[in-house]
């Protein structure tokens, strides 16, 4: 009987050594773990007070609009809202027969890379670098990738004749969501 409890009491030394480094694998991987958790935790905190941050600056934007407009107003003039620094561009011709200076235009609009160098973290900072043109702006707009617009419910009007002119070729500055609507 004594001999039995020796055979079992006895454990082979390669079996204490993997005992011992599965125990410090699972003990360093608890400490990864809670050191995740805890960077997780804080950059949701500053991802929710950046998202804050630029609603208040989008909303301070809007009221210094509304006051600027009054202002000219009673004076007696009126205010002309500085032009737009991003614009969106939607091809609706084909790629046949394109000119040179329009296929390098739409070359150097091809969207790629990534963020985290330049601080941006969180879609709310994309959003917002590309909104105000930011001075990552062309990181960010290298981050997107290009995506293809199907045809517009309703079709198009007159591909070669200006927005102006009843077409749909041209600037049509506030009217862009809509088409892009029509296109999603």
């Amino acid at each position: 009987m004594a001999e039995e409890t020796k055979a079992a009491a006895f454990i082979p030394e390669s079996v204490l050594k993997k005992r011992k480094r599965s125990e410090e694998w699972a003990l360093l991987k608890n400490q990864e773990l809670k050191i995740k958790k805890d960077k997780n935790a804080e950059n949701r905190k500053k991802i929710f007070k950046r998202a804050e941050q630029y609603g208040k600056e989008y909303r301070e934007q809007e009221r210094e609009l509304i006051r600027l407009k009054r202002e000219a107003r009673l004076k007696g003039g009126f205010y002309v809202e500085p032009e737009a620094k991003l614009l969106f561009i939607i091809r609706i011709r084909g790629i046949n027969e394109m000119d040179p200076k329009t296929r390098k235009i739409l070359q150097l609009l091809r969207l790629r890379q990534a963020l985290g160098n330049y601080g941006i973290i969180c879609m709310e900072d994309l959003i917002h670098e590309i909104m105000t043109v930011g001075p990552h702006f062309k990181e960010a707009n290298n981050f997107l990738w290009p995506f293809k617009l199907s045809a517009p419910s309703g079709g198009l009007k007159k591909k070669r004749n200006h927005y102006v002119e009843g077409g749909d070729a041209g600037n049509r500055e506030d009217y862009i969501n809509e088409l892009i609507r029509r296109m999603n």
